[in-house]
């Protein structure tokens, strides 16, 4: 019967219409689509997707609840082990994850896992008043979690539910990390995130924003303070730039400062909000990842007539996701492949108006597996630009890293934990998420969340290092 039905199609705004808005581009599926895509899971006896999914969700059950029409079981079956189902259902590359191990994909399209999941997490948010999981009795013990992303808040999650109190660190103005600065509002709307921080609350978790940690207090200054453990979740939030003449033009943003902008500071709700953002005809961006793809629909949607996808591999090469790249096609994004920036030039007022590059052509593999990108001689030209952003990757911010006595980190200045419980060198610190892999993706940062959380609480229950 499942390999009779085709997999179900999500629909979506036109590319004419989502352009120019910044409103979510899928629509979700409505419940008869997601019955009929449920009715292709073949309920294996031992279910390899599970195997694929980093917080190791049940999902045989919960697909199981959706043909049986019982999408209140599917979501209580998600959430005993996956704290932000919503976001995991729109951001997750379930492509190259759960979906990748479906049996079904051996001969047929895999089963949609993550757009069921999106389907349950939106019906609960819309039409069910969910009551809240049960949790152990406060256990009278502090852990403190610091940042306020993916990683951060799952460990939060699992840690109120152990029994601990739970307070989160955020630096900036509202929490939620990557998932409100870095994704735009037509891949994840920031109203998601916020219900299901909500839910957080509402769990006992507190959340403090505007606090620094390794500013005006220490890792260890919280440790002195009574809290048994502490979970570091700070991301990778500093940027990464080319490197190349120029690159201080005014109109050369990094892709962290021209997104946060745009999502946390809601430069795209002007005059609403009246934060300053260069809206500029020929835009380029260069790289080939989902921030590169989130840079380059942002700029379109902000007025962008011509935006450039600079990147200097070919589009098998790039990171983003399929789907990413898709879009990104559809919206009228101009890619510019196998492309390098080698100068920014600028007008007489230092602002940016052109940026010189080279053909490349693709060598040997290197040790990332991709061909190595090779300058073609004498190819270069130029292309005329008022706004460049650079989205090529970030690093760990080093603050907490340099502040934190005995914490052991690697050459890229990531820290160094264990795998499995994501313990740090130092005593009763663990870490996790971006920190600890480099940039990498929302579902790998909450698998490490909640491995922490468990080792947390093995921690502090028996004292063992």
């Amino acid at each position: 019967m499942a390999n009779k039905i085709p997999r179900q199609v999500m629909p979506e705004q036109s590319p004419q219409e989502r352009r120019n808005n910044f409103n979510e581009v899928p629509l979700g599926y409505p419940e008869e689509t997601a019955v009929l895509e449920a009715q292709r899971c073949l309920q294996c006896k031992r279910p390899t997707c599970v195997d694929g999914c980093p917080v190791q969700i049940d999902i045989p059950g919960f697909i199981k609840a959706i043909t049986e029409r019982d999408f209140t079981k599917s979501i209580q079956v998600i959430k005993q082990t996956n704290t932000l189902p919503a976001v995991c259902g729109r951001v997750c590359p379930q492509e190259t994850q759960c979906e990748e191990k479906c049996v079904l994909a051996k001969k047929f399209d895999p089963v949609a896992i993550g757009k069921l999941e999106r389907f349950v997490s939106d019906y609960e948010r819309e039409k069910v008043n969910m009551p809240l999981p049960e949790t152990a009795p406060a256990n009278g013990k502090k852990v403190a979690i610091v940042g306020s992303g993916p990683a951060g808040l799952t460990a939060a999650g699992e840690l109120a539910k152990l029994g601990y109190a739970v307070t989160v660190f955020e630096a900036l103005h509202s929490p939620g990390g990557v998932l409100v600065y870095g994704i735009p509002e037509f891949r994840l709307p920031k109203a998601i995130v916020h219900y299901e921080i909500e839910a957080l609350k509402k769990l006992g978790v507190e959340v403090t924003v505007n606090r620094v940690v390794g500013m005006g207090e220490t890792v260890d200054d919280l440790l002195d303070r009574g809290y048994s453990a502490v979970f570091i979740g700070s991301g990778a939030g500093l940027p990464q730039f080319l490197e190349v003449p120029g690159e201080n033009l005014q109109g050369v943003y990094s892709a962290n400062e021209y997104l946060t902008r745009a999502n946390l500071m809601k430069a795209y709700r002007f005059p609403e909000y009246d934060t300053p953002i260069i809206r500029a005809d020929n835009i380029a961006v260069f790289g080939g990842g989902n921030v590169a793809m989130d840079s380059a629909r942002t700029a379109l949607r902000l007025g962008g007539k011509n935006v450039y996808l600079v990147y200097r591999r070919s589009k098998q090469e790039m990171p983003a996701r399929a789907e990413e790249v898709h879009h990104a096609e559809e919206e009228g994004i101009d890619f510019r492949l196998l492309t390098n920036p080698v100068r920014f030039i600028g007008d007489e007022k230092n602002r940016l108006k052109q940026v010189e590059c080279l053909r490349m052509e693709l060598g040997e593999p290197d040790s990332s597996g991709r061909r190595r990108p090779v300058p073609v001689k004498g190819s270069e030209f130029r292309l005329d630009i008022d706004v460049a952003i650079i989205a090529i990757g970030n690093a760990p911010n080093p603050i907490i890293q340099k502040t934190t006595s005995g914490l052991s980190t690697s050459k890229w200045g990531t820290i160094i934990a264990d795998e499995n419980t994501m313990k740090t060198s130092k005593r009763g610190v663990f870490a996790g998420g971006d920190i600890v892999s480099g940039a990498a993706t929302v579902i790998l940062a909450m698998g490490a969340g909640r491995k922490a959380a468990l080792a947390m609480d093995e921690y502090i229950k028996t004292g063992t290092w």
